[in-house]
């Protein structure tokens, strides 16, 4: 490429020479020249006086063959290299150039960090080969569509155990909001979104994948609407969303919520690498530097949505989340009052008639409700059973033991009854 490059400079500096020794002899005039080389006639002039004192060479620039003003120095570069093989080994160029800036107080651009990296054999392009798929258009105000994921990875890098990343990311905006969790389940993405709630407010839509936690795998249901129609059974976690009004859309393939997939690339590159810069290693800490982490990456890496405004809705009021957010299962009361819940049995002491259906409620902070028909009742937990009490039970000879004194009663000429001891048999075999 620089030999072309080299060539092309070369063709343009002769056919300069070339209009301008026709302005030396005088068939065209000095602002002809300028006009037909793509100078000012300021240039033109300058370079007829170094050709007339130089020679043609004089049409060469005074740059070639030297080194640029603005290379990095030597010095600095080694510095860098060395910071790099240190500290940021896996670092990209771009978040390198950052670091620098802020941990080393060395301020180059990220083309500096790339070409220095790759002359020293630090770093190497890739080329990405991406398929080929059609472009969805942003939501055209905030809050109109979020898309929210949870991301299994090596946070840590092996300082402390696996986790998730439960994120959420504004379709129209790019804002992103995540918190670390133990696992990816109906807890933790009812937990995550209820501190969404709190701090951004409800939004109009809520785009997820397929996986158990978000869609219900069941296929059959006994579930049906007023007019008798059937309806879907439906997670806890839709079931939720539902009762705030949340319409949920389910993706039918990874790329079609690219928006939070690419979200999950750049994190895992950038989030991991701060975290490892501080030493954090289990999620407790993760969640407090996330509150400093996020409004950075959310100022830096946000846009302007196409429209004004936040469709946000605030949460109404009387809504009680922990009565929404929470699992909820249905359950019989058996004829003693009680029910049978996760094989632990509970006691109901409020008066609730036998047959009836109660919501056995699993809050997120542990607690335990049962409520019928938005009633709360008193429970308590039945920690040891009562014994089971086995009516007595007539002695019935078997048929083997009828056997038996029929052959007594064919030897001795009588019928022994059951209540001589055996001594006593012995005792009256010996006399016979």
């Amino acid at each position: 490429m620089a030999r072309k490059d080299l060539l092309m400079l070369k063709q343009k500096e002769l056919k300069r020479l070339h209009v301008v020794h026709k302005a030396l002899q005088g068939e065209i005039t000095q602002k002809q020249a300028a006009e037909l080389s793509g100078l000012s006639e300021r240039q033109i002039r300058r370079i007829v006086k170094r050709i007339r004192s130089e020679g043609d060479q004089g049409i060469m620039h005074r740059g070639r063959g030297r080194q640029s003003n603005r290379k990095l120095p030597q010095k600095l570069a080694n510095r860098l290299i060395g910071l790099y093989r240190r500290q940021y080994v896996d670092f990209g160029p771009t978040l390198t150039a950052e670091k620098l800036l802020e941990r080393d107080g060395i301020c180059v651009s990220k083309e500096t960090v790339r070409t220095v990296l790759l002359e020293s054999g630090d770093w190497k392009r890739s080329r990405k080969v991406q398929e080929h798929r059609q472009w969805r258009q942003r939501k055209q105000q905030c809050g109109e569509m979020l898309q929210m994921d949870g991301s299994h990875h090596d946070w840590f890098e092996r300082r402390g155990p696996k986790c998730v990343l439960m994120a959420y990311i504004d379709d129209a905006t790019s804002r992103v909001y995540g918190r670390f969790y133990a696992y990816e389940g109906t807890i933790p993405a009812m937990d995550s979104f209820w501190r969404y709630i709190r701090k951004y407010g409800l939004p109009m839509k809520l785009y997820a994948d397929k996986h158990s936690t978000y869609k219900s795998p069941s296929k059959e249901t006994e579930l049906f609407d007023r007019n008798g129609n059937e309806i879907d059974a439906l997670s806890q976690f839709e079931r939720a969303m539902k009762e705030l009004s949340v319409e949920m859309i389910h993706a039918h393939s990874p790329q079609a919520k690219g928006r939070v997939e690419r979200l999950f690339k750049t994190l895992q590159d950038r989030l991991v690498k701060e975290m490892r810069l501080r030493g954090i290693s289990n999620v407790s800490e993760a969640n407090r530097f996330l509150q400093y982490y996020l409004p950075v990456y959310n100022r830096k890496f946000s846009v302007m949505a196409a429209s004004t405004g936040d469709l946000h809705r605030p949460l109404p009021d009387g809504v009680d989340l922990q009565r929404i957010l929470c699992i909820k299962t249905k359950r019989t009361v058996r004829n003693d009052r009680t029910i049978m819940h996760q094989r632990q049995l509970y006691q109901i002491d409020s008066v609730i008639a036998p047959g009836k259906k109660v919501i056995v409620e699993e809050r997120l902070k542990g607690e335990m409700v049962i409520a019928f028909k938005g009633t709360v009742l008193q429970y308590r937990q039945i920690t040891e059973r009562p014994p089971k009490v086995v009516p007595e039970q007539k002695t019935q000879y078997s048929p083997r033991k009828k056997t038996a004194y029929r052959w007594k009663e064919l030897v001795f000429g009588k019928r022994l009854p059951s209540e001589i001891k055996q001594q006593d048999w012995r005792e009256a075999k010996a006399a016979s």
